[in-house]
């Protein structure tokens, strides 16, 4: 390919991007970054120019991330021995100072350098313990009936929804740490941060809620990615665990995303942040890079 044909190639790509940019600009998507992709500084640098390109078009991006593999390397160095229950990180007094220093002044900081100064959008800290109040997570073991308890790890029970949506409007990008205060006790929890995002993608009822992973989507058979399905109506979503193809640790994340739909939430993405600008191929293209949910027509 010529150089001239690679500038025009590019020409087109911003020209069919044109119907999105008008019909997207001014809606609120939440975007919520977590795993592997959280790793990489290549794939992290790409993912945050996807963000940056959706504020400088006009679309208010709320950005909230995790950081489980950051918080479980200073774990290891602080010599708290990693302990998870039912695939929830158990978070004592100790942890979760570690979990706090972690996810806002390492994660967050670094989220913020690269928006801010890579980018040259404006973003800020909105950190989770400002705007979620949470309830202390607790279980019961399916096999001995005995009470399961997490510690600091809660399930948000209120959003401030508002102190979202006055960053979001005055054109800033609210980087969310996924922590909260207790309901009772007014103590900071750990919360899962793709929780946190449905939560805040709720209390908004927003246009778009994408989770960006190490997954491609959803696939019928995970051994072939070519299997992927792109479009997954809630009416299906039934027959397909029953099937076996919604399993392990895609049921806690469809879950979430049927939940968030049935709150209001439009559409609800799942793509895999190692693909180059997977981000804005599933916003901006009609084909999409990942699977979109959605109700039932």
């Amino acid at each position: 390919m010529t150089p001239m044909e690679r500038y025009i190639e590019k020409a087109n790509a911003l020209i069919e991007a044109v119907p999105y940019i008008q019909d997207f600009r001014g809606s609120v998507v939440v975007v919520k970054v977590g795993g592997s992709v959280m790793e990489s500084p290549e794939n992290l640098l790409r993912l945050m120019s996807d963000v940056a390109f959706m504020r400088t078009v006009g679309i208010k991006v709320v950005l909230v991330h995790g950081g489980g593999k950051a918080i479980s390397r200073a774990m290891d160095k602080a010599g708290i021995a990693p302990n998870f229950v039912r695939g929830l990180r158990v978070t004592d007094a100790r942890a979760i100072e570690v979990v706090e220093q972690v996810i806002k002044h390492e994660v967050n900081a670094n989220l913020l350098r690269l928006l801010n100064g890579n980018f040259h959008v404006l973003a800020r800290p909105l950190h989770g313990d400002w705007i979620l109040t949470v309830r202390k997570e607790t279980g019961t073991d399916p096999e001995t009936g005995a009470t399961l308890d997490w510690g600091f790890v809660g399930t948000p029970v209120a959003v401030k929804a508002a102190a979202v949506s006055e960053m979001a409007d005055a054109g800033v990008i609210p980087v969310i740490t996924p922590l909260g205060l207790g309901e009772e006790d007014g103590q900071l929890y750990n919360v899962n941060a793709d929780v946190a995002a449905v939560a805040i993608a709720k209390a908004m009822r927003v246009r778009k809620l994408v989770f960006i992973s190490d997954v491609p989507g959803l696939l019928r058979d995970v051994a072939n990615p070519d299997s992927l399905i792109s479009t997954l109506r809630l009416g299906n979503v039934r027959r397909l665990k029953e099937e076996g193809v919604i399993s392990g640790g895609m049921l806690p994340k469809i879950d979430s995303c049927v939940e968030a739909i049935e709150h209001g939430v439009q559409r609800v993405h799942l793509i895999d942040g190692r693909m180059p600008h997977s981000l804005l191929l599933e916003i901006f293209t009609k084909q999409g890079v990942g699977t979109e949910i959605k109700a039932d027509e």
